[in-house]
């Protein structure tokens, strides 16, 4: 299963498949008992996709029997014991892959020539990416952090590890007693090596950055490099061979008060964009602003969702029964948002209640 998304894996995703690319999404559960209906829900869904490509006159026995294998054996290689709020299924000729993510999504079946990425961009907005790079005189790591899930990125020469020549240097990085290892020069070096590494990670993967280690070492990295320098520094020592719970727990209070700046940045960038009559809000009207591109900062609260029709260029609630109504169309805003270049905050629910849970800050 995977869950990590990138700018590489997107592109490949939204690549034209031959039909007929499937694409099945299902909410799931962490826990009992409610994840003990999740295996039965997932053999419907798969039982619904084979009577939908039975039924589509365009789609050839041959190739009927190729997408149902493919869906069998993604099936076969999730571990439902260890799902998140999410599941997506993709399946085409010759291929198959399933995504687990930290967002619920509609249940639904697919029939089309791309696989259906909406739910898979939102979840991975909603999670607010970030890099963990962790400092200590003989070992600097980095982590690639998606919500509360923290793993080792080993791109880019990481991890970049050297031997200490001070024999006695490994019991005293233990104690913290450190100032003169990170003055030598071998220490200079290795932490322009890391400032070169870092600079070239975040080249095509740009996000925030939090640095940890003793003082010293986080007072070394700005003295001798300058990508950290935007960095949130988190003067915590000891992860130079951390799990990577220890890194996510050590990192979690900086990203809570990060997280509380940001929605409180996004808001006041809507009362600025309200008074420069830069300002949308509501789906329908927010929707509309996306397809046109125009969106500069999208704010959405955390778990809005709404069922709408789509009729004469507007949106109108419609039924969750209702076979044509868009189930995912808060989704679907985001991704077209993100398309365009905008910045999509969460914030928590309730926070927009005046503003139809959705607003954004436009360009023109």
């Amino acid at each position: 299963m995977h869950s990590s998304l990138t700018p590489v894996i997107l592109r490949e995703l939204r690549e034209p498949r031959a039909y007929p690319a499937v694409s099945l999404a299902m909410p799931t559960h962490r826990r009992p008992p409610e994840n003990s209906q999740d295996p039965v829900r997932l053999g419907n869904l798969v039982s619904e996709a084979e009577r939908q490509l039975t039924a589509d006159p365009g789609v050839t026995k041959e190739r009927r029997e190729d997408v149902v294998a493919q869906l069998r054996a993604a099936v076969q290689e999730i571990d439902l014991a260890h799902v998140r709020d999410g599941l997506l299924v993709f399946a085409a000729p010759g291929e198959h892959q399933a995504w687990v993510v930290d967002r619920s999504v509609p249940e639904r079946v697919v029939l089309a020539d791309t696989f259906l990425t909406r739910n898979l961009v939102a979840a991975d907005a909603a999670r607010r990416p970030y890099w963990v790079l962790t400092l200590a005189a003989d070992r600097i790591a980095l982590w690639d952090g998606r919500g509360e899930r923290v793993t080792e990125d080993t791109g880019h020469g990481f991890p970049l590890t050297r031997g200490l020549e001070d024999p006695d240097a490994e019991r005293k990085e233990r104690v913290g007693d450190l100032p003169s290892t990170f003055r030598d020069e071998q220490t200079r070096q290795f932490f322009r090596d890391a400032d070169t590494a870092l600079t070239e990670a975040l080249a095509g993967r740009p996000r925030r950055l939090y640095v940890t280690g003793e003082s010293a070492a986080l007072a070394l990295l700005a003295d001798v490099g300058s990508v950290a320098d935007t960095a949130i520094e988190v003067p915590v020592g000891g992860l130079a061979q951390a799990t990577a719970e220890e890194v996510a727990q050590a990192v979690a209070p900086a990203r809570q008060e990060a997280a509380r700046l940001v929605v409180a940045e996004a808001l006041d960038q809507l009362e600025q964009a309200r008074g420069e009559r830069k300002y949308a809000a509501g789906v329908d009207e927010v929707w509309q602003e996306a397809q046109d591109g125009r969106i500069r900062r999208l704010v959405v609260e955390e778990n809005y969702r709404i069922t709408v029709r789509a009729g004469d260029g507007h949106l109108e609630p419609a039924a969750d029964d209702d076979i044509d109504a868009v189930h995912d169309i808060v989704d679907e805003v985001v991704e077209s948002a993100l398309e365009t270049g905008a910045e999509v905050v969460f914030v928590p629910d309730d926070t927009l209640a005046d503003a139809g849970r959705v607003a954004a800050v436009l360009r023109f």
